[in-house]
């Protein structure tokens, strides 16, 4: 393995700004700076000050910064561009500062196409969420191929927002079955909503996948129905993994091999 370099002044910061940090990210890209011998630093943060926070990366020339609830289209404004996949869908979960200039890119949507692949797009979906991570999903299906969708949104406004430039219909409540079902809100995250489930029993019987974006807890309430009942699983942790290998490479330039992306994302399983 090779050697990390001592922490000095010529080691380059990364960051995360969530409402909730959480360890996973921390643990993965730290571990794969041990792995491949950069001179980096990860370290997450939450913030109720989002300008300033963004007005900081860009004044101690933080490399990158990972962006999560609720900031992802709230960043938009501070930042002096976008890439393509956030372009696209206006929202950021990803930063790029280079030489003062930052720009915002959108990972989560590589990493749920790449975890989709296997579906058969001509699948009827329901996804409940309208956020940022949303529209990353619901654009990455669309993307893929899937036509035939349901968003569920129990604002109005904010589902069809999402739902009709996609061509998918709209619903305030999850009634509907459908062979896929996708979860993109905090419902079964660690916290208050941690026992809450996001599709009713009879939906998750009727499916044949259920995705959770849901990071932690690495198991949620949906996900752990779906098991039992013998669904195939999509979780949040599996798109925390991909999500952050692009972010990884997008900060330095390196593509870490297949071994080494195991060994963090194992490493961060275990440690978060």
């Amino acid at each position: 393995m090779p050697g990390k370099p001592l922490i000095g002044r010529d080691t380059r910061l990364c960051m995360s700004l969530s409402a909730r940090p959480g360890n996973f990210g921390t643990r993965f890209h730290n571990r794969l700076y041990e792995l491949t011998g950069l001179d980096y630093l990860y370290k997450s943060f939450s913030t109720t000050d989002l300008p300033a926070a963004i007005g900081g990366i860009r004044a101690l020339s933080i490399r990158g910064c990972a962006i999560s609830m609720p900031f992802k289209e709230a960043v938009i404004p501070l930042l002096d561009g976008l890439g393509p996949t956030a372009a696209a869908i206006d929202s950021v979960n990803t930063i790029v500062n280079d030489d003062g200039r930052l720009t915002g890119h959108n990972t989560d949507y590589a990493a749920v196409v790449a975890l989709i692949a296997g579906i058969d797009p001509a699948t009827r979906f329901v996804l409940r969420g309208s956020g940022g991570m949303a529209k990353a999903v619901a654009a990455a299906l669309r993307d893929s191929g899937f036509r035939d969708g349901m968003i569920v949104a129990r604002n109005e406004a904010a589902g069809r927002a999402l739902a009709e430039p996609y061509g998918f219909d709209w619903s305030a409540e999850p009634t509907e079955t459908a062979p896929l079902i996708v979860n993109v809100t905090p419902l079964g995250m660690t916290g208050a909503d941690a026992d809450a489930l996001a599709f009713p029993v009879a939906m998750i019987d009727a499916c044949d996948v259920a995705l959770d974006a849901v990071q932690y807890p690495p198991e949620t309430p949906l996900l752990r129905e779906a098991r039992l009942r013998g669904k195939r699983c999509i979780t949040g942790t599996e798109i925390a993994v991909l999500q952050a290998l692009e972010q990884f490479i997008l900060y330095t330039g390196v593509r870490p091999d297949p071994a080494q992306v195991e060994d963090a994302a194992a490493f961060a399983r275990a440690n978060s």
